[in-house]
């Protein structure tokens, strides 16, 4: 740990020489490390973020001041020094502690956790840490996340929601979801067996009677007609809040996306005139809003030379009124000073810059990139292949202009050295397309929906064609 602080000092101490200097590199500086999703942007001043500054919503129903930055705890960093979402290393404790630490003195109070991330090994990790503050100084969010249907028996889910009390280290939870929603190839017949045919969803409900659930909710994720059935059982269930994707470019191009997903301007719409909270996930999409296209990155840039790419969709996700909180994962120190910065202060986007950030959705959907949000649902593969790994590749080569076309001239040899050599990098050789037999595991974990083995088997057949230069 002594080393890791150490390091983090001869950062800072790097960037506070760098200055300003670092805003004249601009594009060079901005956007996400593709291996870490480190962001890496508005860099130029390390300077002491306020303590006093960040900007609230009030829960309409228990008068709760909820910060609107939400701490997404689904990132937690290793002892390796990845995450803990991908990572076989256990997780960096004195890490997270600090960064819960940081969080709460900045004005962070809202922490959202499952028994399902870093293979679930998040709650702990998460109670450790927030246990060492006073119960009233956080708001502590988790799921009854049973996917697999060997745990859609009443005693396997129970069994889960009450682990989660131990792990957490509460006696109540504030904010209880029923997680991921809609998900998969029969929603409704998912949310039958998930929590109606088995009585867990009136057993929550009680319990939220009782107290031990302050606030209960849902996370959505695909089926639209799971999302409006449960919309229009609100007078029975009450919804405190419901948990929604939301960001500039799923504002209006979900469904251009991706057929099965729904536009957020919708989903946002639909919770607001019924008076639900929302809860908002994926504001960056996975790190695709801080890693786009060189030419998306010098247009945000040259608007906002000071700010962080990220920053515009933080904003952007803010500025609805009806946001209780956006939720970010942050597994390292710059994620989080630098999301304190866009919301501590918190400065709305004006019309004129709302309609700039749908243009630069417009501007998006030019370039071709597959709707990967490296969740890692659809791990582990039977086959060991590293999808998101493969995925994410291709669509950095989009964005930095690597994706060779033609096949003569220095540009075309550049960009076809650039996708090859870039590919045995980031992926293992073992673990690449090619080994995709297309059994489709995967696919059904996917909350894009993405038509993963097609995707897979189209970039093998792409790095063939480079590999014989045809």
């Amino acid at each position: 740990m002594k080393q890791e602080d150490k390091k983090g000092l001869n950062r800072r101490d790097f960037l506070k020489r760098l200055g300003a200097g670092a805003s004249v590199l601009g594009v060079g500086l901005v956007g996400c490390d593709s291996k870490n999703n480190v962001v890496t942007g508005n860099q130029t001043a390390l300077h002491d973020i306020p303590v006093d500054k960040m900007e609230y919503r009030t829960n309409p129903k228990t008068g709760e001041k909820v910060s609107l930055l939400g701490y997404g705890c689904m990132r937690w960093p290793t002892v390796g020094g990845g995450s803990g979402r991908d990572q076989a290393d256990e997780i960096d404790q004195e890490m997270v502690n600090r960064l819960i630490d940081t969080a709460i003195s900045h004005g962070v109070n809202y922490f959202d956790t499952s028994p399902a991330y870093c293979k679930g090994r998040s709650e702990r990790a998460t109670g450790i840490a927030l246990k060492r503050h006073p119960r009233e100084s956080f708001y502590v969010a988790t799921k009854l996340s049973n996917f697999s249907p060997s745990t859609w028996s009443r005693k396997a889910s129970l069994d889960m929601y009450h682990n989660s009390f131990k792990e957490l280290q509460v006696d109540y939870i504030d904010y209880l979801l029923l997680h991921g929603i809609g998900m998969g190839d029969d929603g409704m017949e998912a949310l039958r067996g998930r929590y109606i045919d088995n009585g867990v969803l009136d057993y929550l409900l009680k319990e939220r009677e009782a107290g031990r659930i302050r606030n209960l909710g849902f996370s959505y994720h695909g089926d639209i007609a799971v999302f409006d059935y449960l919309l229009s059982k609100h007078d029975e269930y009450k919804w405190d809040f419901v948990q929604i994707q939301l960001n500039y470019l799923d504002w209006k191009h979900a469904k251009e996306i991706n057929p099965r997903n729904t536009n957020a301007e919708y989903l946002y719409g639909e919770l607001a005139k019924r008076g639900i909270p929302a809860i908002i996930m994926e504001p960056l999409l996975g790190g695709r809003l801080s890693n786009l296209h060189d030419h998306v990155v010098a247009r945000l840039k040259q608007a906002e030379p000071d700010r962080s790419v990220a920053s515009w969709a933080f904003r952007f996700a803010g500025t609805h009124p009806d946001v209780l909180t956006v939720l970010s994962g942050m597994t390292y120190m710059e994620h989080l000073e630098d999301n304190l910065r866009t919301y501590a202060p918190f400065k709305p986007l004006t019309d004129d810059e709302m309609q700039f950030l749908y243009d630069t959705a417009d501007l998006m959907m030019q370039y071709p990139t597959i709707p990967c949000n490296d969740c890692k649902y659809c791990m582990p593969c039977p086959y060991g292949l590293d999808i998101p790994a493969i995925l994410l590749h291709y669509n950095k080569c989009v964005n930095e202009g690597n994706i060779p076309s033609g096949r003569d001239g220095d540009e075309y040899r550049r960009a076809r050295r650039a996708f090859l050599v870039g590919y045995d990098r980031s992926v293992p050789r073992l673990r690449q397309a090619s080994h995709c037999i297309g059994c489709n595991q995967c696919g059904p974990h996917c909350p894009q929906s993405i038509d993963i083995p097609a995707e897979l088997h189209r970039i093998d057949a792409f790095v063939e064609q480079l590999k014989q230069n045809v």
